[in-house]
């Protein structure tokens, strides 16, 4: 396969160029200004489009085992594919938890039929309960690429700065929900003006800024890779920054729903815009941007959360938190941070691509002569409205908004996995 006219652009390398690639048994074998093809060779003319790696999603629920009437590896997979998403880690709330290898390598055996790479993370404490830790080293020798007991904060610092300490010796990532159940009443749903106007108490941004702060400490004794996933407080960020510069291995997640929306979408989308950390201000919206735009937001994520119609259908307190996210995550950084001029396209990449290659240590996430043929082919330029997803499930509040950045080819091992 060659790829020609495409414009090129390679966080990994800070490289972008006008460029032809060809693939050949699932490699990058040439990227030069003018391959020309053997008659043998399918081409592809990407005249117009972004040749860049394949985006890599840190944190994802494709519900399987357990909750596969939302989503199942196969259907979470296809999202994916459409999104331009190479590689995806699984977070470990399912049921049962990843919390031993045989559930691990049951799901690792069972992502080998996908056509997109899916990686697993495993839970930092048996059954998510935040008091025995796992065989943390066994899960990573079966491919645990990172732990995280995400959906639950973990209470006990000392428990977890051991949990940190061990995720160091063993050079895999921590990450970290973190949202302090003592100070929230009703989740989902930001205190304030809006969870007034509902009748509800909400969750203020003290429940996450409380454990930032903690874990941002005990990341820096620990010496650990530590990641503070989806976050939504201005104050959050402050802290991710305060101890960077102080030495800390800290890393943050930003989904596209934060920087985005504000509280004020539950007003107007329910409980599609129902999600654990909340939306919150437009000012915490913006040290959210403010922080992508410094690095000290180092990964955009989506926590892509599949809920079925019946369950988004019921009332603001009842219904489950989350909205899924791999089909519009690229077109929301597009539309609400490179075309307002928050960061450049090469910036939003590496977001997505080499920065979470790197932390997790996957084979992926640049465009360069040997490396895995995992790629996309985007317009950044092409409006479009998502309607209908690849997803087993809809909710999403971005459903019915004009978006910019389309992606018409997603390549994972040299093999076209999703053509527009």
């Amino acid at each position: 396969m060659i790829i020609k006219n495409s414009f090129l652009i390679d966080p990994a390398s800070q490289d972008s160029r006008k460029a032809d690639i060809r693939i050949a048994d699932g490699v990058i074998r040439r990227i030069d200004s003018e391959i020309l093809p053997d008659a043998s060779e399918e081409v592809i003319d990407a005249s117009g489009l972004v040749a860049a790696p394949g985006l890599i999603d840190t944190h994802v629920h494709f519900r399987d085992p357990g909750f596969t009437y939302k989503e199942t590896l196969h259907t979470g997979a296809l999202s994916a594919a459409k999104g331009g998403f190479t590689s995806v880690i699984c977070m470990a709330n399912t049921s049962p938890v990843v919390d031993n290898t045989q559930t691990l390598l049951d799901i690792e055996q069972r992502a080998k039929a996908e056509k997109i790479r899916i990686f697993q993370a495993a839970s930092v404490s048996r059954s998510l309960k935040g008091e025995e830790l796992t065989d943390m080293k066994g899960l990573a020798e079966n491919g645990a690429c990172g732990f995280t007991d995400d959906g639950i904060p973990i209470r006990n610092a000392a428990f977890l700065y051991k949990a940190m300490k061990q995720a160091a010796g063993l050079n895999l990532p921590i990450s970290l929900h973190e949202e302090d159940p003592a100070f929230i009443k009703n989740n989902g749903v930001n205190h304030g003006p809006v969870s007034d106007r509902l009748g509800i108490y909400g969750s203020p941004s003290i429940a996450e800024e409380s454990l930032v702060a903690r874990d941002c400490l005990l990341a820096l004794r620990s010496g650990a890779d530590v990641v503070i996933q989806h976050i939504s407080s201005g104050l959050s960020v402050e802290l991710v920054r305060t101890f960077r510069s102080m030495g800390a291995r800290l890393h943050a997640e930003a989904t596209p729903h934060h920087f985005t929306l504000t509280e004020e979408a539950v007003l107007k989308h329910g409980t599609l815009a129902k999600m654990n950390p909340p939306l919150r201000t437009e000012e915490d919206r913006q040290a959210i941007i403010a922080g992508l735009a410094d690095g000290t937001i180092d990964i955009i994520a989506t926590d892509h959360a599949p809920h079925s119609r019946e369950e988004k259908e019921r009332s603001i307190t009842a219904a489950p938190s989350g909205i899924i996210g791999l089909e519009t995550s690229l077109a929301l950084g597009i539309t609400s941070l490179v075309r307002p001029g928050h960061l450049s396209l090469m910036q939003l990449l590496e977001k997505m691509t080499v920065n979470p290659a790197r932390l997790y240590h996957l084979p992926s996430g640049e465009l360069k002569e040997g490396r895995a043929a995992d790629l996309i082919l985007f317009d950044p330029e092409e409006r479009w409205t998502p309607t209908e997803y690849a997803s087993l499930s809809s909710n999403s509040p971005f459903t019915g908004e004009e978006l910019f950045g389309k992606v018409k080819f997603t390549i994972c091992g040299g093999e076209i996995v999703y053509h527009d």
